[in-house]
């Protein structure tokens, strides 16, 4: 069975604990894993962060990448898969209860000094264990400050689509957001230019440009954040014609200029 055909499944409800008693919250260590995880869901809300590289999660909205300046927040009950290999990182699980209006959605959260911390914290605390009282109080801490963190969402969403012809185009975007041109899109999708832009429109929410753009923005973060490139040598290796080019578009999408994401993802760190 090949990598895609396993993440296509769909296994439903994941327990990754014992019920009885349900706990009220803990976290996971995930350092070790490498996995592309089927479609699945908890019944506990998850928040994901990566204290090095990146992670992707995918839900029915799109797909979701996830450098250190970001968080993933999975409502109880959010259908998604991720992907993350040998990464630094951890999953910090809070019981349905101690959220309201948690929504019903992968939201990407902007990662603020504090809520940094409270990650590396909350790693005292794995689930499978019983909380003590300074973990209790911890926790009581961390779903209130929550209850804020998920209001101010990063969009930082690639919109994906249950149409086989559509999907096969996004795939061949996605996989090569610097390469990809017209040509590639309409052979991996089987259809005309007219026919990809208006189901691309009527699917999406957007234009294809706007989704190719978009898709190259996203594939920028890593390298903006974990390494030193210049911001032009950044632009041309995802596939912008100019610098400006793509300090503009990206400005457009984040409300901020490259730099100034680099220096606040660092501050972060």
């Amino acid at each position: 069975m090949t990598k895609d055909s396993v993440s296509d499944r769909d296994l439903g409800l994941i327990t990754l604990c014992d019920l009885v008693p349900r706990p009220f919250a803990g976290s996971i260590v995930q350092d070790e894993y490498d996995l592309h995880a089927p479609w699945h869901h908890h019944d506990m809300h998850q928040l994901q962060y990566a204290f090095e590289g990146s992670m992707d999660v995918e839900d029915a909205h799109g797909r979701h990448l996830l450098p250190r300046s970001l968080a993933g927040w999975i409502p109880a009950g959010t259908r998604h898969r991720n992907s993350l290999h040998r990464i630094r990182s951890v999953s910090v699980l809070l019981s349905p209860g101690c959220i309201a209006n948690a929504g019903t959605g992968v939201r990407i959260l902007r990662v603020s000094p504090l809520m940094r911390e409270m990650f590396a914290e909350a790693a005292r605390w794995p689930l499978n264990r019983r909380l003590d009282a300074t973990g209790h109080a911890f926790f009581a801490a961390f779903a209130r400050l929550c209850r804020e963190w998920i209001t101010d969402r990063a969009p930082l969403t690639l919109p994906s689509s249950t149409d086989p012809h559509l999907a096969r185009a996004l795939a061949q975007v996605r996989a090569d957001p610097a390469g990809t041109r017209m040509a590639d899109a309409l052979n991996a999708a089987g259809l005309s230019e007219r026919s990809l832009r208006r189901r691309c429109q009527a699917h999406l929410g957007m234009g294809w440009d706007e989704y190719r753009r978009r898709a190259r923005l996203l594939a920028s973060l890593a390298a903006l954040i974990e390494t030193d490139y210049s911001i032009a040598r950044i632009a041309d290796d995802v596939g912008f014609e100019s610098q400006s080019a793509y300090a503009r578009a990206f400005r457009e999408l984040t409300g901020q200029a490259p730099q100034a994401f680099r220096r606040s993802a660092r501050s972060h760190a």
